[in-house]
């Protein structure tokens, strides 16, 4: 392999997907020799000629401030930033259910992805605002920050606290309608791009009241505009378990025919934990229940065991999902722990001499859903991923020490069970203790702690380098050849490895399969795992586009999912995309993804009968064609993983790799009709 291969210095971009160009593969002469041969370094000219004066501070308000900067209210422009301008329309219909007036909410998305919102709340109100002198259902669309949630008496716990939930959407909004049933008549006001094009106007009459709200994302925002309807259930259920009083009807008129899913659940958070453990084997019959109530703050816990060896805790304030956790979070982790560590003790389940559990120890198995209501949430920005309130804390130990005791009394044969499975936990965190000590001090006496089949890469930076870890010794032999040796390193793998979604941590290090991953990447595995250690920022999973390679990539995936979550969040998780086919006449070639893409070559080449060449495995290749189609930068297809909904990602891991068969073969009877190219 020729170390001097030049990349191209652009891509077309309508000709590839998910293309991951490493901008330091744009030169070639970036290794660290060649930044010492004595050339003078290359800079790029940042400075300008123009003074900066008063003229220089640009203003930007309202509306305009929101279009300039999406991604300071919604997150991005993304398919994420799209489904949140749903679900800020209906946090606000939640906010009245949550105030006692609404249990119906109704979401539609149409044909030409437009979204309809109707709820039967009390209707926003139409009547001249009195200080802006103009409709406030005006005011509430077309000026930031202006709501009914700042303390003047209509919300005493409510999710939007910014007021810039329905304003920001109309900004976002080629158009948008809104329809507000109220004192008998319905009246309609229609916005474009945030600005108001008509007055409010009496429609009609009716019985009830509510507000109806219609609107289309603006294609000058959004690149693409497709709602994933399946992504649309998974968050709005988890609204209907956090509220049991209403009902939420999804409905998707872009598919004929139409389909509706109702979501209304009277258990509440016990029914969302038993949804939780839908695919695993509860260690106990029922969740168990915890309410408090302080003030105008109320908690709600709900907690079951199963027989897993994942923690699945989810926690919200005010209905919104803090994914970063918060003072609510750590309030009920700590006295968990203290409780089941008191329990333990007080009957003898732990003796003198033992160490007392940890808190990974009581979370092992857990499935548990922390809900906290209350009248005036700090929440750290306007994504609201992490609550802050201090009070929340004390309040929650309060509450689990005080009830979580008190049911393990009352019922000493869940008890048992509970801190058998503590118990068995802990056993097992030492033995992968003294395993992780045993593998560190085999690897201190080794000359080289990596391992042996690794083929490392030489630039130093992980922030440029990259790590196929390449199915089989064949295309890990084909890989070594045709990779870029500065910073592409190659780890081969031979066979399936353990299917961590089965086992414990201190299994995962006597696997001989996943231990060279780990070396490999050296961040650590578990409560260990050190991101700032990592040694390749892209972490590439390169399988055979068979059964047995969806496989390998699944073991894979769930293996970096339980035990290196970071990883996977911090988007180092690739997978290579190699083509399926190879058409070709004479010394001429072309490959294809598809079956569409051998027809589209057929098409641009104007060949009527070329050979086809079908690659079953990554080892078909030669080392020239495994980097002209999978691994240079210039030309390859990657697709990054992403964990857009850590819920659904969960389950769907359980799914697929946990013991029960049934949920998984009605899974594959139900998405069988999906699947392609596969090999019989």
């Amino acid at each position: 392999m020729d170390d001097k291969r030049q990349v191209p210095e652009s891509v077309d971009s309508d000709e590839l997907v998910n293309v991951a160009v490493d901008p330091r593969t744009m030169r070639d002469d970036f290794i660290e020799d060649d930044r010492s041969a004595g050339g003078e370094l290359e800079t790029f000219d940042t400075r300008n000629v123009s003074s900066y004066g008063e003229s220089d501070i640009q203003v930007l308000e309202g509306m305009e401030a929101v279009r300039k900067r999406p991604g300071m209210y919604i997150g991005d422009t993304t398919l994420r930033g799209l489904h949140h301008l749903i679900y800020e329309i209906v946090a606000n219909s939640v906010d009245e259910a949550l105030a006692g007036r609404c249990d119906m909410i109704e979401v539609t998305v149409h044909p030409d992805n437009s979204v309809t919102v109707t709820d039967n709340g009390s209707g926003i109100p139409v009547g001249p605002h009195p200080k802006m002198g103009i409709p406030t259902v005006e005011v509430v669309h077309t000026i930031l920050h202006a709501g009914g949630k700042f303390g003047g008496g209509a919300y005493s716990v409510s999710g939007g606290l910014h007021g810039v939930g329905a304003s920001v959407v109309n900004a976002l909004s080629e158009w948008m309608e809104v329809r507000v049933r109220r004192d008998c008549k319905v009246y309609r006001q229609r916005y474009e791009r945030g600005v108001t094009k008509t007055p409010l106007e009496t429609i009609g009459v009716c019985e009830g009241t509510g507000t109806t709200t219609t609107f289309r994302p603006d294609p000058m925002i959004f690149p693409e505009i497709a709602f994933d309807f399946d992504m649309m259930i998974a968050r709005y259920r988890e609204m209907a378990f956090l509220n049991r009083e209403i009902t939420i009807l999804l409905r998707d008129d872009r598919q004929d025919p139409p389909v509706e899913k109702r979501l209304h659940y009277d258990g509440g958070i016990i029914s969302f934990v038993e949804y939780l453990n839908k695919n695993k084997e509860p260690l106990h019959r029922h969740p168990i229940y915890l309410t408090y109530r302080s003030g105008d703050s109320f908690i709600e816990v709900a907690i079951q065991y199963n027989d897993g060896y994942q923690e699945s805790v989810y926690s919200y304030a005010n209905n919104i999902a803090t994914s970063e956790g918060g003072t609510h979070l750590t309030g009920f982790r700590t006295a968990l722990t203290k409780v089941i560590n008191d329990y333990a003790r007080k009957y003898n389940l732990l003796k003198e001499a033992d160490r007392n559990l940890q808190g990974e120890d009581v979370r092992e198995g857990l499935a548990a859903v922390v809900s906290v209501k209350l009248p005036d949430p700090q929440f750290e920005g306007q994504t609201k991923g992490r609550l802050g309130n201090a009070e929340i804390r004390s309040m929650m130990e309060n509450a689990v020490n005080e009830r979580l005791t008190a049911f393990l009394e009352e019922n000493p044969s869940v008890a048992r069970t509970v801190i058998d499975k503590c118990l068995s936990a802990s056993r097992a965190r030492e033995a992968a203790r003294k395993a992780r000590e045993m593998t560190r001090r085999k690897n201190a006496l080794e000359s080289n702690a990596l391992p042996g089949k690794l083929a490392d890469c030489q630039e130093k930076d992980p922030a440029f380098c990259e790590v196929f870890i390449v199915e089989g010794d064949s295309a890990g032999g084909s890989a070594k050849q045709g990779r870029e040796r500065k910073y592409q390193a190659i780890l081969p793998l031979w066979g399936k490895m353990l299917n961590v979604e089965k086992a414990r941590i201190d299994k995962v290090y006597g696997n001989e399969k996943l231990l060279p991953v780990i070396l490999a990447l050296g961040a650590g595995i578990g409560t260990d795992f050190d991101l700032a250690r990592l040694r390749y920022h892209k972490v590439i999973i390169m399988a055979d586009a068979d059964v047995d390679g969806s496989h390998i990539r699944t073991l894979l995936l769930t293996f970096f999912y339980r035990y290196m979550l970071p990883l996977v969040e911090a988007g180092h998780v690739y997978i290579a995309c190699p083509p399926l086919y190879r058409v070709y006449e004479g010394n001429a070639s072309h490959y294809a993804y598809d079956d569409q893409g051998v027809e589209e070559v057929k098409q641009r080449t104007g060949w009527k009968e070329p050979k086809i060449q079908r690659y079953k495995g990554l080892g078909e290749m030669n080392a020239d064609q495994l980097w002209d189609t999978t691994m240079n930068p210039a030309t390859r297809r990657l697709l990054r993983v992403e964990l857009r909904d850590a819920q659904m990602a969960d389950e769907t891991f359980t799914l697929l790799m946990g013991d029960k068969v049934e949920p998984r073969r009605d899974f594959i009877q139900e998405n069988a009709k999906y699947a392609t190219h596969v090999d019989v």
